[in-house]
């Protein structure tokens, strides 16, 4: 028997990270009582095998709870990371040279290795290199196969393989490395609904993970390297789903040119039709502190009120003090944005245009037809997702409902703005379609007797991409008796 759970009332959705803190079937469950509606598993951190119980706790919330669960297996991407110094560390002084070259001698303050023989070809005069995290910044004065000479601007404590981001340049790196391949293959094989792929700097760096995912996930972008900003329409265009992943793209911009960034993500990502996910430090200080600074709690608010589809927790709910809080605390400052009268309008302050397609247009026009009658709930078929993505891109005011017959369809749209999927048999003519529709509505709580909603469909039934159908009907309030789905 599960456990009886309202939907959530809220339409942004909440992605949580999974880590040493909260990696227990019972921290699951209670994270996912506390509002979060997917989970990210981070492949940096552990091993393969100590990832297997944690997914299986994750799906094990289908049977607890009656809904599809939503995980997120986040690749670590090509770590560009120094070589090691003798003694362990050294201190590099403002205004000096320093060399990175291919010697692996342990270095000093004067040179140190870098074993990445694709920046020696890429790097150009004037380019800068920070360094661990972007506290050291080096600028490069002239190079050469096997040598980057470089002034030392802001100097400081660096210490055995500390990470180097290149801002200036795109470094002809493969998107996966052996690691990622491994991880990838692993993540499909555990059943993963989403594969995100790090340091994204081009389209083609999508085109091997997608080959190798097969269609049996969905590919996410992070966008974190300022040479992905320069092809975002494109990288957007060849990906499922978007991550505004603030905390490298912070590193190598200007702190100042993040927020504007982020807007623009978001717009480009929801014009086009993809989920878009804001994450890193939204809500830092909970790692130790059990409430957020206001700062914190105004950064979550100006996601929400851009109309991301999700907002992530990375340390706060992965290794932090206070997991379950974070949780909570995340669910309440997006309810109280969206009880917001003014939630609406700021949301479609991005002008979507549709496509010219039958889809798009129905999509649009559920969104409208939803606001003149006061409907309670669009409801939609889907077999691949599609049509899901179509209306939750126009923003509708009401939750969307979305049936379909594939438990891997229901389990991607857990990261979808507004969704509540449900796993449930297909559906043979028109008659049996409204019936349906009824009862499940009721069934979820989303509407009850006396209330309008909204169906989409594509007919003939069973055909994906054929959303050719819309239709309005009242529930009566018995469609519940002498059925079970």
């Amino acid at each position: 028997m599960s456990k009886a759970i309202s939907p959530r009332s809220r339409k942004v959705r909440v992605l949580a990270t999974l880590g040493p803190a909260s990696s227990t079937p019972e921290m699951i469950g209670k994270l996912f009582e506390a509002g979060a509606d997917a989970f990210r598993i981070n492949m940096s951190h552990g091993d393969q095998a100590g990832k297997v119980a944690v997914i299986q706790a994750i799906r094990g919330l289908e049977k607890i709870y009656g809904r599809p669960s939503t995980i997120l297996a986040d690749l670590q991407g090509p770590k560009l990371r120094v070589g090691k110094f003798d003694g362990g560390k050294t201190v590099l002084v403002t205004g000096t040279t320093f060399t990175l070259d291919r010697d692996s001698t342990p270095g000093d303050w004067t040179r140190v290795e870098l074993p990445h023989k694709e920046i020696f070809a890429a790097i150009e005069v004037g380019a800068r290199l920070l360094l661990d995290d972007g506290k050291l910044v080096l600028r490069v004065s002239s190079h050469g196969p096997d040598h980057i000479v470089t002034t030392v601007e802001v100097g400081g404590a660096l210490s055995n393989n500390k990470g180097l981001n290149v801002p200036d340049v795109v470094v002809p790196m493969a998107a996966l490395t052996e690691k990622d391949r491994s991880d990838l293959a692993f993540a499909v094989d555990q059943g993963v609904d989403w594969i995100a792929l790090s340091f994204v700097q081009r389209p083609e760096d999508l085109a091997e993970a997608r080959k190798l995912i097969g269609g049996k996930a969905a590919l996410l972008a992070k966008i974190e390297k300022p040479a992905a900003i320069q092809r975002l329409e494109e990288i957007v265009e060849m990906c499922d789903g978007v991550m505004v992943a603030r905390g490298d793209l912070g590193v190598e911009l200007p702190p100042q040119q993040v927020p504007p960034l982020q807007k623009r993500i978001v717009e480009v990502s929801r014009r086009l039709g993809r989920p878009v996910v804001v994450a890193t430090q939204m809500l830092e200080s909970m790692i130790t502190s059990p409430s957020p600074t206001r700062a914190e709690v105004s950064d979550v608010a100006t996601a929400v009120y851009d109309g991301a589809d999700a907002i992530m927790l990375s340390a706060e709910s992965a290794a932090g003090a206070w997991p379950t809080q974070s949780v909570a605390m995340m669910n309440s400052i997006a309810e109280a944005v969206e009880r917001d009268p003014m939630h609406g309008d700021r949301v479609h302050f991005t002008v979507i245009k549709s496509d010219p397609t039958t889809s798009d247009a129905i999509a649009e026009a559920a969104k409208t037809i939803a606001a003149t009658v006061s409907a309670a709930a669009i409801i939609c078929f889907t077999t691949s997702g599609s049509t899901a993505r179509r209306v939750a891109r126009e923003r509708p005011s009401v939750p969307l409902m979305v049936l379909t017959p594939r438990l891997d369809t229901a389990r991607r749209l857990g990261m979808l703005w507004g969704t509540h999927a449900v796993h449930t048999k297909d559906v043979e003519s028109f008659e049996e379609m409204v019936a349906k529709s009824k009862r499940m509505v009721l069934r979820h709580k989303l509407a009850k007797a006396g209330d309008s909603v909204i169906l989409i469909a594509g007919v003939p039934f069973r055909t994906p991409g054929s959303t050719n159908m819309l239709h309005v009907v009242r529930i009566i309030g018995d469609e519940l008796k002498g059925y079970s789905d």
